[in-house]
């Protein structure tokens, strides 16, 4: 038998076995714990419905009081623009709001079982994230019907778009919510944290008032939130090819998408760091 009969077949596929192995590891882990967070969710109805409250008492009461006292003579149409910012804001609203449950995982033994598991822990807190982004999603659909009762609508391309950058918005959203969620550990005290982290962002990064005038520490501020470049991330989707983009867009698109996706990373890893140490020490 020649020598080239007795050599064994080359085995290049080997090194990247581990690698596929991992990389399906890690998705398996995110996906089942997103499944679990949205089947829990489907089991406390009254989340829901207050979720899909939210975008009535946001855009039909403070929106529309806003277009009728304070929308006349802008450069733009107010409509869209706070259509965009409502739409934003909820998903970072809502996903921040679920990402308290993290609390009772923690109070119910649920978050140390996980850390003890062969899962990665990057993989578990995507998960939870984005487990936590479905009522965020669902409040964004919430926002688009009440807009278009109010009259205000965008194309279909637009809204695909919207939604197709939706999943990173939440997870800046959450992202930030991991920070606070690994060192506030009362219930209590994570609900009124919700409040402190979103509240602001919705006033100072241009959800509803335009900030391309704002100076001083107010400048400051919107320019450090994560929320200011997701809106204006929108924007520059919503109001692409038209006359008014110049007057609603502050940033080029592709320096709010790097910001976006270098403050979800930076506060990824630090969350995931404080939110594993909490749990090692209690």
């Amino acid at each position: 038998m020649s020598a080239v009969a007795l050599r064994r077949p080359a085995d290049s596929g080997r090194p990247t076995a581990p690698a596929r192995s991992a990389a399906w590891r890690f998705v398996n882990a995110a996906v089942a714990v997103v499944a679990r967070d949205i089947t829990l969710t489907f089991k406390t109805p009254q989340t829901i419905a207050f979720t899909l409250a939210m975008p009535i008492l946001m855009m039909g009461l403070i929106g529309g009081n806003l277009m009728e006292n304070m929308a006349k003579g802008l450069p733009f149409s107010f409509g869209e623009f706070m259509l965009v910012g409502m739409f934003v804001n909820m998903l970072f609203m809502s996903t921040t709001m679920s990402m308290t449950s993290l609390i009772d995982d923690s109070d119910e033994n649920f978050s140390a079982e996980l850390l003890v598991s062969p899962a990665s822990r990057y993989a578990i807190v995507i998960g939870k994230i984005l487990g936590s982004s479905f009522l965020g999603l669902l409040s964004g659909v919430g926002v688009i019907v009440v807009g278009l009762f109010m009259g205000i609508h965008l194309a279909g391309w637009q809204l695909v778009v919207l939604f197709a950058l939706s999943p990173l918005m939440c997870l800046s959203g959450g992202a930030v919510a991991m920070i606070v969620f690994g060192v506030v550990r009362n219930r209590r005290a994570a609900n009124t944290a919700v409040m402190l982290i979103t509240m602001p962002q919705m006033f100072l990064s241009g959800v509803i008032i335009p900030i391309s005038s704002s100076t001083g520490i107010l400048y400051v501020l919107s320019r450090v939130l994560p929320m200011t470049y997701c809106v204006d991330l929108g924007r520059a989707v919503a109001y692409a090819g038209t006359a008014q983009y110049a007057s609603v867009v502050l940033f080029n698109p592709a320096i709010s998408l790097v910001v976006i996706a270098a403050l979800t990373v930076l506060f990824l890893i630090v969350g995931t760091f404080l939110y594993v140490r909490s749990e090692k020490d209690r």
